[in-house]
């Protein structure tokens, strides 16, 4: 029997599921019609949020979001996981809870075998029953690379909705994950992820952001994003500009991955990091000798990363105890918004 094939192998694009940049982005979105005659469409394409917000009715809001990418890790089970704890986090970051999904599904039919892509929906599958919902249909296509994903659903009240632009001066930021995931997945597409750099990676990356559905509950959170492909800078600055602030974040605060420092300081990186600070770095002001292998983290693409949640100090201890509950023990405040243009300093 021939050997499977490895899931990476296929993932030609570098398996990062690499989001456009924002200045591409934007170029792209300015001839495209926007959506200003549905007075009911709470949250658009205007501020790059998480997730599409639709108002059914004063006390349901629907949020409706898809994410999906090309294999980071070779495991069909631990890719589906990953995938869809993915796009279920857009759901969380607009303060929504869960409702359904539907799963995205483009895979090379010949290349891969059966087991191996049902592998890779059964991993899905079991994700979305932890966050409590069905994958209640979906759609496949026989495609040149693999790619798995999700279009997940949400209910929230309409005054309950979080969004990347509703910070406020003085706010704590707050990251519920550790970074690094970018690195990971580079070593171990290198071959040169350990064991516990591969549990880390996975454990990061399965671990659901319960939190982002009880947020609108803790008095003091005004505003969530979740730290994906533009790493913990690019999200900050869309938070800056969203709300037209200005952020300190401290190099040292976020936790880092089991493996990550001495990867990174080896030189293992991502292109997307690259990428990400050429794309925004004009944004951001950094000292003469901050050394380029922290500034690749905090550049670093994060999928399935953490909840960005801006706050007031006094919420702070509520929010911390929560998320203790629900096991997010690298969550760590890295800074905090202060007046000023949309611009980052990094301390």
């Amino acid at each position: 029997m021939a050997e499977p094939v490895r899931l990476t192998d296929l993932a030609h694009g570098g398996g990062c599921g690499c989001k456009l940049s924002p200045a591409v982005l934007r170029e792209i979105l300015a001839g495209v019609p926007q959506a200003g005659l549905f007075p009911n469409l709470m949250v658009g394409t205007e501020t790059s949020d998480d997730a599409a917000v639709w108002r059914l009715n004063d006390q349901q809001a629907l949020v409706a979001t898809t994410d999906f990418f090309m294999p980071v890790v070779d495991d069909p089970f631990d890719f589906g996981r990953i995938a869809a704890t993915n796009a279920i986090s857009d759901v969380y970051a607009m303060g929504a809870t869960p409702i359904f999904a539907l799963a995205i599904v483009g895979m090379p039919i010949g290349k891969l075998s059966t087991e191996q892509i049902s592998g890779i929906l059964a991993g899905g599958a079991a994700v979305c029953a932890a966050a409590g919902i069905p994958v209640a249909g979906g759609h496949s296509i026989d495609s040149v690379e693999p790619i798995y994903g999700l279009v997940a659903l949400g209910l929230v009240h309409p005054d309950r909705v979080m969004t990347n632009r509703t910070a406020q001066a003085g706010d704590l930021l707050l990251l519920t994950k550790g970074l690094g995931v970018g690195v990971l997945s580079a070593a171990f597409k290198q071959q040169r992820l350990d064991a516990a750099g591969y549990e880390a990676l996975i454990a990061s990356t399965t671990q659901l952001n319960r939190i982002g559905a009880e947020l609108g509950g803790f008095a003091g959170v005004h505003g969530v994003t979740d730290v994906t492909g533009f790493g913990l800078l690019g999200h900050t600055l869309e938070m800056c500009r969203g709300a037209g602030l200005s952020a300190e974040i401290r190099a040292e605060a976020p936790v880092l991955l089991a493996g990550v420092e001495a990867l990174s300081q080896a030189g293992v990186r991502t292109g997307a990091s690259g990428r990400n600070w050429a794309s925004y770095g004009e944004a951001v002001h950094l000292t003469d000798d901050f050394p380029e292998w922290r500034r690749d983290i905090l550049c670093d693409p994060q999928t399935s990363g953490g909840l960005l949640i801006a706050l007031d100090e006094a919420a702070l201890p509520a929010v911390m105890a929560r998320l203790g509950e629900l096991g997010a023990e690298a969550a760590a405040v890295v800074g905090h918004m202060v007046e000023g243009a949309a611009s980052i300093s990094v301390v």
